[in-house]
């Protein structure tokens, strides 16, 4: 499964979001880390789901378009 994460600096740490899982969320101190460990995190919020009979949201399918300027 694809989430799509965003990478925001805050301070010194990294900070990874997933807008498809409200309110998943995790930091590292460099971009391997903060990646890593939203691949924790979201393996963490399926299981949650999973547990309790929550759907779990649909993968994302994204294409690039390329146009000329």
């Amino acid at each position: 499964m694809k989430f799509r994460v965003t990478i925001e600096r805050r301070g010194w740490k990294l900070r990874g979001a997933m807008p498809s899982l409200p309110g998943c969320v995790s930091e590292g101190k460099n971009r391997e880390e903060a990646l890593a460990n939203v691949r924790d995190a979201i393996g963490g919020y399926l299981t949650s789901l999973k547990k309790h009979g929550e759907p779990i949201p649909p993968p994302i399918e994204e294409e690039t378009v390329e146009v000329s300027a």
